[in-house]
């Protein structure tokens, strides 16, 4: 690993933390802008759908602050789809953010 490079599972601006809505959430560790695209939530490649820590902790709402953007990733080896979780609204620092779930059974 190069000197200063650490993994970093969930952007900056957002925590883990115990949620009113089911078990643990994301929630904003700072205000997030309406629009912010925080990073890939789940990847699809063949017929295995992934999730990364954004898509395993968010929680999902009828009435969500974010949305799963699907993009179309094509490479000389295969074709796979990867999902990015982008806020819809501001998000006030120790807001939960949510998504409407469209992969899962609620």
């Amino acid at each position: 690993m190069e000197k200063g490079m650490i993994y970093k599972p969930l952007p900056e601006s957002v925590t883990i933390q115990t949620s009113g809505i089911h078990g643990l959430g994301l929630f904003a560790d700072q205000k997030i802008m309406r629009g912010t695209n925080l990073g890939m939530s789940h990847i699809k490649i063949a017929n295995q759908l992934l999730r990364t820590p954004l898509g395993g902790f968010i929680n999902h709402s009828n009435t969500p602050n974010c949305t799963k953007a699907e993009l179309l990733m094509k490479n000389d080896s295969f074709d796979y789809k990867k999902w990015n979780l982008v806020t819809t609204e501001d998000i006030k620092k120790g807001e939960e953010l949510t998504v409407r779930y469209t992969f899962y059974n609620i």
